[in-house]
């Protein structure tokens, strides 16, 4: 059961259909514990989704369930898609958006990898 206030995983969520081969994807890093793909709307000219390839809700629920040859995996697929991508130098944001006040539109644990630009303030300040 997942550790989240997300509720349950949702097998036929889009990142588990795409896992399963069901919706094609723009691959740009595939290994046992984690696949990496173009997001379909990016927000900077490098914008790739790394998903883990287990079905976990949010942050807590992977760091609660995942195996550590899992969480290892996972970080390991994110460095190397920055460095595939040649952000180390410039500088890349990852982001991970955890239920309806951050955002999450798809309830698969994934982490949103950005660069290829400066890409200002983290946030935009409160009014």
């Amino acid at each position: 059961m997942p550790v989240s206030g997300l509720g349950a995983y949702d097998p036929d969520n889009v990142f588990a259909r795409i896992l399963r081969g069901e919706i094609p994807s723009r691959t740009v890093l595939d290994t046992e514990h984690a696949l990496a793909f173009h997001d379909i709307a990016p927000h900077a000219p490098h914008h790739v989704l790394v998903i883990p390839k287990g079905a976990y809700v949010s942050w807590a629920d992977f760091a609660a369930r995942a195996t550590d040859a899992e969480i290892a995996g996972f970080v390991r697929a994110v460095g190397q898609v920055a460095q595939q991508l040649g952000l180390e130098e410039a500088g890349y944001r990852l982001l991970s958006n955890m239920g309806a006040h951050a955002g999450q539109e798809v309830p698969h644990f994934h982490v949103h990898l950005f660069g290829g630009r400066p890409l200002g303030p983290m946030l935009t300040p409160p009014a």
